[in-house]
């Protein structure tokens, strides 16, 4: 989930985007899913289409408020956060 947050917010690193393309076959063989790891997340958790847009919008305004305020974000911190509150276990 943590890497689908970092996708949406343009800050999932290239190897993490590259290890979750490698894997994309197994998961959609074991899912039953077409399409990127991305999609694939997207559909098993029957996320909404706009939800990458929504994501990117709370990342924006939250990091400008905080550069406003002197603060720096870091995007893997807001991901976890993001998560925890969104989707709790």
């Amino acid at each position: 989930m943590d890497c689908y947050v970092l996708s949406s917010i343009g800050e999932l690193d290239e190897q993490q985007e590259y290890a979750l393309n490698m894997m994309a076959p197994k998961l959609s063989s074991a899912l039953g899913i077409n399409g990127s790891w991305f999609d694939m997340v997207a559909t098993q958790m029957e996320f909404p289409p706009n939800l990458p847009l929504k994501i990117k919008q709370i990342w924006e305004n939250g990091k400008a408020k905080a550069d406003a305020a002197g603060y720096s974000v870091d995007p893997e911190q807001f991901a976890r956060e993001f998560v925890d509150t969104n989707f709790p276990t």
